[in-house]
């Protein structure tokens, strides 16, 4: 399970760093990971995935408060936990990816109401839980914190370079793994087959405002 001294040590070992007694303890190498890891260090490596184990679904209905004043009727805010948008969709089973929207700073927007998104989240019971985390992400965190105080600790390019190159392999590891776990995707039904077929989106239940 991770924890943040744990994320520290392993980022201590690939430096060549002694390891920390506590996440208190009294040295400059625990003062420098506190600066990345309260600058935004996990947020920052979230971003770099669509990692299934932060992932968070919702509907969510249009602001009654940002009115567009052109183009797309409806404007949706983004929850406070976004961290980035994996799929928009028009229907709560993400079978018909909303093709017709816009994304800007701290909105969507698109004619529909509501809408369906899946997003990376950084709630504390979605992102920001490290007990969620498979092993390959937090060894890449591990990593990223490495290469943000590695030149700070150490004044090695050479080591910098190192650490920055041993970042990027646990990356794509962590990416290919969590691929891993993704559903069998299919091909979306045309317009005329759903019609011909009808849609199974109207027998699935009531909807919840929170689906994921």
């Amino acid at each position: 399970m991770a924890t943040q001294l744990a994320l520290y040590n392993e980022a201590l070992r690939l430096i060549g760093e002694r390891r920390l007694a506590s996440i208190s303890e009294n040295r400059e190498p625990r003062r420098v990971l506190d600066d990345v890891w309260n600058d935004g260090a996990v947020n920052y490596c979230l971003e770099q995935g669509q990692w299934n184990f932060a992932m968070r679904a919702i509907e969510i209905t249009a602001s009654t408060v940002t009115i567009p004043a052109f183009g797309y009727v409806n404007a949706f805010d983004k929850p406070n936990d976004f961290i980035r948008t994996c799929g928009v969709a028009e229907d709560e089973f993400f079978n018909v990816p909303l093709t017709r929207m816009v994304e800007e700073v701290g909105f969507w927007f698109a004619d529909i109401n509501p809408l369906y998104v899946r997003y990376v989240s950084d709630a504390a019971s979605y992102g920001l839980d490290l007990t969620r985390w498979p092993a390959t992400f937090t060894k890449y965190v591990a990593a990223f914190l490495a290469s943000e105080v590695v030149f700070t600790l150490t004044q090695s390019a050479d080591k910098q370079r190192y650490i920055i190159g041993i970042m990027a392999q646990r990356l794509k590891d962590a990416r290919s793994k969590d691929a891993m776990g993704d559903p069998t995707a299919f091909t979306p039904q045309g317009g005329w087959s759903q019609s011909r077929h009808g849609s199974l989106r109207r027998d699935r239940g009531p909807r919840n405002n929170l689906i994921g």
